[in-house]
């Protein structure tokens, strides 16, 4: 039995450098309606600290109902290779739609890989990176 019963992630939040510019790279990517923003407020005394500001970030409502945030921490740029997150996925009904989102990404000028099929996991991916070269992908069922 397990210790906890959850049903799910209910939010992430990454941290950027700056947040001005990952705003716009994910509202121009995924076009999601901002459930808090205070970015606007970033460089006011205490925000950063502030969780009730949500420490000068933005705050994102994704169609499926989780949220993802974005929040400055200043100039210390992301690395993979160390303990922490690695990457970030997010769903796409079909590979039809990964394969749409790479056309469409080439069309921003926004580097992406190919689209890969995982078979033995049952899905495909499509992987860019953010301003702060954190690895997004996209990730839709096989078959």
């Amino acid at each position: 039995m397990p210790l906890v019963a959850s049903s799910g992630f209910s939010h992430v939040r990454i941290t950027v450098t700056d947040i001005a510019r990952s705003k716009a790279f994910y509202d121009q990517v995924f076009g999601w309606p901002v459930a808090i923003d205070r970015s606007g407020s970033v460089d006011e005394p205490g925000v950063r600290e502030s969780p009730e500001e949500f420490f000068g970030g933005t705050v994102y409502q994704t169609p499926e109902g989780t949220l993802f945030g974005l929040r400055p921490v200043g100039d210390t740029r992301f690395d993979p290779d160390r303990t922490g997150l690695d990457h970030v996925s997010f769903a796409v009904a079909s590979r039809a739609d990964l394969e749409r989102a790479a056309t469409a990404l080439t069309g921003a000028g926004i580097e992406h890989g190919e689209v890969i099929d995982l078979d033995d996991a049952g899905i495909a991916i499509l992987s860019f990176q953010d301003p702060d070269d954190i690895n997004i992908e996209l990730t839709a069922p096989l078959g």
